[in-house]
């Protein structure tokens, strides 16, 4: 009887895994460049390069069109979505709102002290990769994960499963994400230096919390959302699709 039942839970827990596989190479499709903005998405041709059956591919489109990275089209069908660098624009100004708010209430409530360690360990990992002279693909790959992790650890430092619900739903919206533009600068003179200053304001994040200054808190954080506004305008001026082939979906204003 255990073992029928574990193989319930197994079989009931598959087809989500296969949701979240395919939503995830979905997305990485989309922003690498390999679905352009227009392109209709022919469910049989993803059924068949994913190895996947419909049930999960139809689940998956749903999930990236309540993200807004494709479009539901009149008569059926979905279609990858261009976006205007305004939306761009506000979407990552909603999270530099979202994540100040988180951060005063982490201030205002205080901070459990295992989550301000883990987020000191983050950034001491971060320190240790600045004090390269200069950064190479690998340590871009390393800062990118611990600068999500970091920015994650907002929603914990809030102690708010809305807050934390919230700063996911925000981070899945198209380009607003903390790294969504990190890699743009991989290969500028400015790389370094620019994250030298989003790594002090993420030092200054932790002191606000820890001294209780919530308005303090909140205004670094939306002080912070500008480094990826300035970001945001250097990739669509530039063009820097070979470091970032979802760019080609921004229109310019």
């Amino acid at each position: 009887m255990k073992r029928a039942f574990e193989t319930d839970l197994a079989a009931a827990a598959t087809p989500d895994s296969a949701q979240v596989r395919a939503q995830l190479r979905l997305r990485e499709m989309i922003l690498a460049g390999e679905l352009p903005g227009g392109t209709r998405i022919a469910e049989l041709s993803i059924v068949e390069k994913l190895g996947v059956s419909r049930t999960p591919i139809r689940a998956a489109l749903m999930r990236l069109e309540q993200e807004g990275l494709i479009e539901s089209l009149p008569n059926g069908g979905y279609a990858v979505r261009t976006f205007s660098e305004r939306e761009v624009s506000e979407a990552i100004e909603l999270r530099g709102t979202v994540e100040g708010l988180a951060a005063r209430l982490a201030a205002e409530r205080g901070a459990a002290p295992v989550v301000l360690s883990e987020a000191r360990e983050c950034l001491d990992a971060v320190d240790a990769l600045l004090r390269q002279s200069a950064l190479d693909d690998e340590s871009f790959s390393a800062y990118v994960k611990l600068n999500e992790r970091f920015h994650l650890l907002l929603g914990e430092m809030a102690d708010s499963s809305l807050m934390k619900r919230e700063l996911e739903r925000v981070n899945s919206l198209p380009f607003a994400s903390p790294s969504a533009f990190v890699v743009v600068q991989a290969n500028s003179p400015q790389a370094r230096d620019m994250l030298i200053v989003a790594q002090d304001q993420h030092r200054q994040l932790i002191d606000a919390i820890e001294r209780r200054e919530g308005a303090r808190a909140e205004a670094i954080m939306r002080e912070h959302s500008r480094l990826a506004q300035r970001n945001l305008r250097e990739a669509v001026q530039n063009h820097n699709l070979d470091q970032m082939p979802g760019v080609r979906l921004i229109r310019k204003k």
